[in-house]
């Protein structure tokens, strides 16, 4: 079966559905990356402060304690596998795009690489791999990249006419 460019066959029934889904799941994907920035600042140290705490820093503004193991093991069960379940449900959609094979299965493969990078990262630097808190800051900053390429990849090629995706 030839999944490249069969998202222009679709009946407009299903376009919408799918265009429908990856709005709303962008909405909720989005609000997620404006809570780490609101949690962390979107920095080395803050990602290090939200799971490991800053009680020892005296010219801190809000006081952070370190994550339990129970708090750390929770939170990365639950964002591998709901990640894991939207970058499968994107990458099915994704796959019946018109796009360069290569490229296409890089942005199908890379968000589960980062999910466990990140996830799997912000584990070890509550652990004590402090080092770990710049792959997690890449790692994160890669998945949002590539599940926006894809979300815009699928969303301009729902509304293109076959026609016109074929001349190009």
């Amino acid at each position: 079966m030839q999944l490249n460019g069969l998202i222009f066959t679709f009946p407009k029934e299903i376009k919408f559905l799918i265009a429908a889904f990856i709005i709303v799941l962008s909405v909720g994907f989005y609000t997620g990356l404006l809570f780490v920035g609101d949690t962390s600042g979107a920095q080395p140290k803050g990602i290090e402060e939200q799971y490991l705490g800053n009680e020892n820093d005296e010219a801190a503004t809000v006081m952070k304690f370190k994550k339990s193991e129970q708090e750390m093991l929770t939170l990365v069960h639950n964002h591998i596998l709901s990640m894991s379940i939207i970058f499968f449900l994107v990458g099915s959609i994704l796959s019946t795009t018109q796009l360069n094979k290569k490229f296409k299965l890089f942005l199908i493969v890379e968000p589960f690489l980062s999910v466990i990078l990140t996830f799997g990262g912000l584990y070890f630097l509550w652990s004590g791999h402090l080092w770990m808190k710049y792959i997690v800051m890449f790692s994160g900053m890669l998945m949002a990249l590539t599940f926006t390429c894809s979300v815009v990849i699928i969303l301009v090629q729902l509304f293109q006419s076959k026609k016109r995706a074929l001349t190009q």
